[in-house]
């Protein structure tokens, strides 16, 4: 809760509710500084503690449009290396929004954790 959304995002607003196991469901919301309304939510398919997390993905808005989310762990140095990928998008454009919104989240993640 304390790094994800986009930078825009008013950071009252998030809510997210996560039960993390394979079978187990989650969904996100936040509003942006806008106030435009954003929900998410997915199942999770995997879950290796401290390894791997690998989950569905789809919009509220658009829930045919279904993806796949995978987060690999591996110990690096002192430090951990995550492997994000997100992959199954409905088109390029999809593929596109989603890369610039993950990196924007995973930029705050880098912040939190520096």
């Amino acid at each position: 809760m304390q790094w994800f959304g986009p930078p825009s995002m008013k950071p009252a607003t998030l809510q997210a509710e996560l039960d993390v196991r394979v079978g187990g469901s989650f969904r996100i919301s936040f509003t942006r500084d806008d106030g435009e309304y954003f929900e998410a939510g997915g199942l999770y398919r995997e879950v290796v503690p401290n390894e791997l997390l690998v989950f569905t993905w789809a919009w509220h808005s658009t829930p045919e449009r279904e993806s796949l989310v995978t987060i690999s762990l591996k110990p690096d140095g002192a430090g951990s290396l995550m492997i994000f990928h997100h992959a199954q998008f409905f088109d390029e454009a999809a593929r596109d929004n989603h890369q610039r919104g993950w990196s924007s989240f995973l930029d705050k993640l880098d912040a939190f954790v520096a």
